[in-house]
């Protein structure tokens, strides 16, 4: 195995196909399919499946592709140092639930470290997705929550896919709302007082199972549910049609505004919200950075 060939499987990867990867890196067609074809042989995985409508990466492929990434990077990182003696810009990247405490961290974060010699990006997403970032090498950390009823299922995902969680915080549950809804003012809710009420959830795409749910309580049965896809529209609904969200309890007014409150539910269930990482990898010390911004942040 040596670097041309993961930069080739990484372009073939990012172009889709072996004729546009062959053309940005000035070889041949079949030079190419030969060294990937070779690299396959080597590793024992099939990276990519070829078909007479174009290529595909595999599920073993994504995994593979992603631990190429970190390796290109480190070793532009090494020549950049010590061969070229460039400036390369150190990169990171973190995905999340929709949380905007997490977000805001990350906004301090950058802001102490400038964007002069890093590159940044941040994705606020899906859970499937926040765990196939980190497995695959396109996020150094993943921002997501585990709890009584979803443990066990997302524990033996992330063994299986070589992560590893980390509590940060634990919370409670609060219902999220505008300050105008008609329950802004109670010390505590009770979950039977908002049946009159839609209860926002984040869609969770082609992984709608309860396991990946963002929201606590996902199989209690609702008698309103809207699914919205990102914040924005969720903070809409609730001003539109005095809806709510179940969340953990940290408020962030810096990004959302201080329109919204969240008052305690009446529930014994609790939240982990942490973060997970590939096992075996030291963290970098902006990732370590940006853990402190989120520990910073208390439930109420």
């Amino acid at each position: 195995m040596t670097l041309n060939q993961l930069k080739y499987a990484i372009i073939v990867a990012e172009s889709e196909s072996f004729n546009e990867a062959a053309k940005k890196l000035f070889i041949s067609q079949p030079s190419l399919s030969t060294s990937i074809h070779s690299l396959e042989e080597e590793i024992g995985v099939q990276i990519f499946r070829r078909s007479q409508n174009g290529i595909a990466v595999t599920p073993e492929g994504k995994e593979f592709i992603g631990y190429a990434r970190q390796v290109m990077e480190q070793y532009e990182l090494l020549d950049a140092r010590y061969i070229t003696k460039s400036e390369v810009k150190k990169r990171f990247s973190v995905s999340m639930q929709h949380y905007s405490f997490a977000v805001n961290a990350f906004v301090h974060m950058v802001k102490q470290y400038g964007m002069d010699e890093y590159e940044f990006a941040v994705h606020e997403t899906k859970t499937y997705e926040v765990i196939e970032d980190v497995k695959n090498g396109k996020s150094e950390i993943g921002i997501l929550y585990i709890n009584s009823f979803n443990k066990n299922v997302l524990e033996k995902i992330f063994n299986d896919n070589y992560l590893e969680f980390h509590k940060l915080l634990e919370c409670e549950i609060y219902v999220y709302m505008y300050k105008g809804h008609p329950l802004a003012g109670k010390k505590l809710i009770k979950l039977e007082e908002l049946k009159d009420y839609p209860c926002l959830s984040f869609d969770q795409g082609d992984y709608n199972s309860f396991y990946y749910a963002e929201e606590v309580l996902s199989t209690y049965e609702y008698k309103q549910l809207i699914k919205a896809n990102d914040r924005a529209t969720m903070l809409n609904l609730m001003v539109g049609l005095n809806g709510y969200t179940l969340c953990s309890g940290i408020i962030c007014e810096e990004l959302n505004g201080d329109e919204y409150c969240a008052v305690k539910l009446d529930a014994k269930e609790v939240m982990d919200i942490g973060y997970i990482s590939r096992k075996g990898i030291a963290l970098s010390t902006i990732g370590q950075q940006y853990l402190e911004e989120i520990s910073k942040y208390k439930a109420l």
